[in-house]
């Protein structure tokens, strides 16, 4: 009883004790540590390109070393400065092989500041660090993150340039000690040279060249054997559905696909998931840019959810990933934030049309009505069938028509889109098809008669949603209208009871922003969306939507704290194809995955939004 008193009474000590003593949080300490290596970092770097002081205390110790060390210290002190200014993104974000890095670099560090710059303070900083990660080593513990070859390119571009740049002004920081005045262009050759380790055409005195030659080849040694290291590594590649885990998640599908229109999008290749204990729920994702992004609702028994969640999480933190949902229902989000504590912000809303309530009659629906009318009379038909019921040949040359018919280099699409239009994995899946009666004197097309296409996935029992539209350029406009209009009319002999269309941005912001009394902060941000529509149609996507009088379900995005909002956008965008990396950095394409839009560019003619994958 004793022992539990005294127990208590040096918790109650330790939890009164002043915040100065009890040190930072736990959380806090990989975020502090990131920080002070950029600070060493610069230190090392700044050491490692200005000449030594000599009124410095210890500069009599180092007068006595051979005369190749304080060059070779200049080099050592350049490189551990810019290899400490690289791992300090990995030390924010707690990566086990940063800290490893970081603690054999820190004693190189402190020695090279002593030996060549001569600087206590310097060295003591470092030392400070060095004790602080090693104290602290227990909260670096995340894993590596997926490997790419990319990042071997990106390396020497950045790198390379640094190294050039950081070699101008090591060249150009001895100005006392220079052979004559070579010009800007004779500095960048001798830069360019000593990076590969020759002589360059500049000469110095007192031995400066030595100190010059050492810090350009370190620099030069350092880009090609980094470069080397993330080309030759073994390769991680991000997370695949395997066809194990495809299976599990068709069960699931099967017992609760009606639930979510979003629930077979996890289907995609490019996507990764974990499963509950029980293996009743899954939560599929994909990771971008230190993002895991999870997308829609988690699939599978609602009950279940919990569990599948707190897997996902716990991959997140072993990663040191931030963890964002994108695209989740409203019973998705609450259960989100209850069980992780994160917040959750309205994203927009998604269309869906119930077939039984779909008309054409009625004034509201005159335009569309006029449009299709106009259409059909120009000779246009429509084919509205399952994937498994095309024949093979008619399925491939779909297929080629929607590659063709595809308006930009890469493949749009990630929470709402399939990737792939397959008679044997998704033979449930529905293809609305427009054709066009052959025009006497007129050459057919390279697909015939063909001239747009959509595809719709199976939500559920009674359900599709809407994943692919392509059109041919030369068709006459409003073919999306047609063909969405011929499905929902076919939907009733198919026993689809709805339809899920598109998703638009922001749907509610705009819808108010235009009404009578609206305030001025929503007519600003209605006018900001305005604006973007230029580049990413969302007032144009909301209005096409609109035209069909679906009722709008809204979706939500779920993330840690609002300051990653700027990155889980990014990350959003690259994952759905908005935001693409230069051609040069892009993984080889045997690598990619072909994902299909399914929230695409789309472009007025006539009245008509037509979609643009």
């Amino acid at each position: 009883m004793s022992d539990r008193l005294d127990g208590e009474k040096s918790e109650k000590v330790a939890w009164s004790a002043p915040r100065w003593l009890r040190g930072p949080r736990p959380a806090s300490v990989p975020r502090l540590v990131g920080t002070a290596g950029v600070v060493v970092g610069l230190l090392n770097v700044v050491s490692g390109i200005f000449p030594r002081f000599r009124h410095s205390r210890v500069h009599a110790v180092a007068e006595v070393l051979p005369g190749a060390v304080s060059p070779l210290a200049a080099s050592a002190s350049l490189v551990v400065g810019i290899m400490l200014l690289l791992l300090a993104h990995g030390l924010k974000r707690r990566k086990r092989r940063a800290w490893g890095a970081a603690v054999v670099l820190l004693p190189v560090g402190i020695a090279a500041q002593l030996v060549y710059r001569h600087s206590v303070f310097g060295a003591v900083l470092s030392l400070v660090l060095l004790g602080f990660l090693i104290r602290h080593r227990r909260e670096f513990a995340a894993l590596p993150d997926p490997r790419s070859r990319w990042k071997a390119v990106a390396n020497l571009v950045v790198l390379g340039g640094v190294s050039f740049a950081l070699g101008m002004v090591i060249v150009s920081s001895h100005p006392h000690k220079i052979v004559g005045s070579p010009s800007f262009g004779e500095r960048a050759e001798h830069v360019l040279w000593g990076l590969f380790g020759f002589e360059g055409p500049i000469a110095y005195t007192n031995g400066v060249d030595y100190t010059v030659g050492y810090s350009l080849g370190a620099l030069g040694l350092l880009t090609v054997a980094t470069t080397a290291y993330l080309a030759l590594r073994p390769e991680h590649p991000a997370s695949r559905l395997t066809d194990e885990d495809e299976q599990r998640l068709r069960e699931l599908l099967d017992r609760h696909g009606s639930r979510d229109s979003l629930g077979y999008f996890a289907l995609r290749r490019d996507k990764g998931a974990v499963f509950s204990p029980s293996g009743k729920a899954a939560v599929c994702y994909r990771v971008i840019s230190g993002v895991m992004l999870a997308s829609g609702d988690p699939i599978g028994d609602v009950e279940a959810w919990p569990g599948a969640i707190e897997r996902f999480m716990e991959e997140a933190r072993a990663h040191s990933w931030t963890p964002a949902v994108t695209g989740c229902s409203e019973t998705g989000g609450q259960v989100w934030t209850r069980e992780t504590g994160m917040d959750a912000l309205e994203l927009g809303d998604e269309a869906i049309v119930d077939v039984a309530d779909f008309t054409l009659s009625g004034r509201a629906m005159r335009n569309v009505r006029q449009m299709v009318k106009r259409i059909e009379r120009n000779g246009y038909t429509t084919r509205v069938r399952r994937v498994r019921d095309l024949e093979p040949e008619e399925l491939a040359r779909v297929q080629k028509a929607a590659d063709a018919w595809r308006d930009t280099d890469t493949e749009r699409g990630f929470s709402m889109a399939l990737g792939r239009i397959d008679a044997e994995l998704d033979g449930d899946a529905v293809i609305a098809t427009a054709h066009q009666a052959p025009v006497e004197g007129e050459e057919p097309g390279p697909f015939g008669d063909l001239k747009a296409m959509q595809h719709f996935v199976p939500w559920g029992g009674d359900g599709i949603s809407l994943e692919l539209m392509r059109r041919d350029r030369s068709a006459d406009p409003g073919m999306n209208e047609l063909l969405i209009v011929a499905a929902l009319q076919a939907a009733p002999e198919l026993r689809i009871a709805q339809v899920s269309l598109n998703f638009a941005v922001f749907r509610s912001s705009l819808e108010r922003g235009e009404k009578l009394g609206a305030g001025p902060v929503l007519r600003v941000w209605r006018g900001m969306l305005i604006f973007l529509s230029r580049w990413y149609q969302i007032e144009s996507l909301y209005k096409f939507n609109d035209k069909f009088r679906p009722r709008w379900e809204p979706r939500f995005v779920v993330f840690r704290n609002s300051r990653d909002i700027p990155r889980i956008g990014l990350a959003t965008l690259q994952a759905e194809g908005y935001l693409e990396l230069p051609r040069v950095l892009r993984r080889r394409k045997a690598a990619e995955p072909r994902p299909c839009g399914h929230l695409e560019e789309t472009v007025l003619a006539a009245g008509a939004m037509e979609k643009v994958a």
